[in-house]
């Protein structure tokens, strides 16, 4: 007992003359090493420059298509993932501020009043009045409560951290989705116009087998030509149909809502010619995966300072005023008043291990956390590297694909005139048009992905959204 006592009372004394120490470890950004430079060459649309933040806040204004920028600032309004994800933050917000007020005092008010009724030999009847003001207050001795605050304001950053990165995505995804409706468009467009030439084809072979100038197989072999490239339209529709339903729900709207407005057939948004992408570790700090990951550290370090601190006293005070009278007339006198403050001192004698157990429990949490912080710094260099790989070589198998689709077309002329003159047998023609409905839709495929792919890379770096202050 002694020596609890002797011990109890050098914690008290250390507490007293610290004033507001803080058990636990402080919190550290632990280093976030990143290449000097991208691993693979930015090629010539890409450059090392550093972005300026509002060319980051909207890039997809750089595409030049005003009806995206309508569509993304109609998702940003009325996406149900990003209320989800305000809320959650308001959330946050909310449990700061209840842990903030675990610092101050607390304190609550009664009043009552009752009449009695005694049944004896004389009857009577018995009146009390009673009012009361109560306040305690929890000295924050070790800074338990503090690093509890800390924690909560960390877990309040994450959370908006969590909203830049919903908003984020929400801005690349309805992107995505708009350039592959465009580019869907264009290969519906190239089938039918392949199924109006081959139709002509069809009808030419026919022609010639009725004035004997070829087979009956020439017919066979360009109806089955027809109808290989007929047979994309479905899937291609079918896929069209899914992109504008997936636009609208982006757009916190029901599939179909925006059919109108998305009818007219356009062209595929075409990127900027030069795109400004910074270097690693300017791209590690915009990403918002990377400020939660850090800040989630921040707090679980922080709450390992909530568990050391129940190893030590808690100091509670507790004060009370009030005013009690066996009549009304009486409440209000100086007779009724009484006041009363007390000091509550409370330490843990005997918990079999309970305390270190949670601190160790807690220390573990932290470390999984920094684990956690390191992946995501890996994997956020990892998408970023494949992201300006795959915008750039998209890029030139697009051009490859252009001058293609230009020989193909050539070709299916000079196959088409040739066989109609009698030069060449149908076979040429056969695979002329099968070359020229490859590459043309090849060509639109890429086109769309170079759009898609440069809304994956400004994902990667980080772009579309604007910081904000937390209140």
């Amino acid at each position: 007992m002694r020596t609890f006592a002797a011990r109890l009372a050098a914690q008290l004394g250390m507490a007293l003359a610290c004033g507001g120490c803080l058990v636990g470890p402080d919190f550290a950004p632990p280093a976030q090493p990143a290449p000097d430079a991208w691993r693979a060459p930015l090629g010539a649309a890409l450059s090392a420059d550093a972005p300026d933040d509002p060319s980051l806040a909207s890039w997809w204004d750089a595409l030049g298509d005003p009806l995206l920028g309508e569509l993304e600032r109609r998702a940003f309004a009325g996406s149900r993932d990003l209320a989800i994800a305000e809320a959650r933050l308001r959330e946050a917000r909310a449990r700061r501020s209840g842990t903030r007020a675990g610092l101050l005092p607390n304190s609550s008010a009664s009043a009552s009043a009752g009449r009695t009724h005694v049944e004896r030999a004389l009857p009577e009847t018995r009146e009390s009045y009673d009012v009361a003001f109560d306040a305690s207050w929890e000295i924050d001795l070790f800074g338990g409560l503090r690093r509890g605050v800390e924690a909560a304001s960390a877990d309040l950053a994450a959370s908006e951290a969590d909203l830049r990165a919903v908003r984020i995505a929400i801005a690349a995804e309805m992107a995505q989705a708009y350039t592959d409706l465009r580019a869907l468009q264009r290969r519906i467009a190239l089938a039918e116009e392949n199924v109006r030439a081959q139709s002509e084809t069809l009808e030419l072979t026919r022609w010639r087998s009725e004035a004997g100038l070829t087979t009956s197989l020439d017919v066979a072999q360009a109806r089955a030509n027809l109808e290989q490239t007929r047979a994309a339209l479905p899937q291609l529709r079918s896929a069209l149909s899914a992109s504008s339903a997936r636009i609208a729900v982006l757009a916190g709207e029901p599939p179909g809502a925006l059919d109108e407005l998305l009818g007219p057939a356009a062209p595929v948004p075409a990127p900027p010619a030069r795109i400004a992408v910074g270097v690693p570790a300017a791209a590690l700090a915009r990403r918002p995966d990377v400020a939660r990951a850090e800040r989630q550290l921040a707090a679980e370090t922080a709450r390992i300072g909530v568990a050391k601190a129940l190893a030590f006293p808690r100091l509670t005070l507790t004060g009370s005023l009030g005013l009690d009278a066996l009549a009304a007339s009486n409440l209000f006198s100086a007779a009724s008043y009484s006041s009363s403050v007390f000091g509550n001192l409370t330490q843990v004698v005997l918990d079999f291990g309970r305390v270190r157990a949670t601190i160790r429990a807690q220390e573990a949490v932290r470390d999984a956390a920094l684990a956690e912080l390191e992946a995501t710094l890996l994997e956020a260099l990892e998408e970023t590297e494949n992201a300006l790989v795959a915008f750039a070589e998209e890029q030139q198998r697009r051009d490859a694909l252009a001058a293609a689709a230009e020989a193909a077309g050539l070709a299916a002329q000079l196959s088409r005139d040739q066989y109609a003159s009698g030069l060449v047998d149908f076979e040429s023609v056969l695979a002329a048009e099968r070359a020229l409905f490859t590459s043309q839709d090849q060509l639109a495929a890429s086109e769309g992905e170079v759009a898609s792919n440069l809304a994956r890379l400004y994902k990667a770096l980080g772009g579309g959204w604007q910081s904000e202050a937390t209140p």
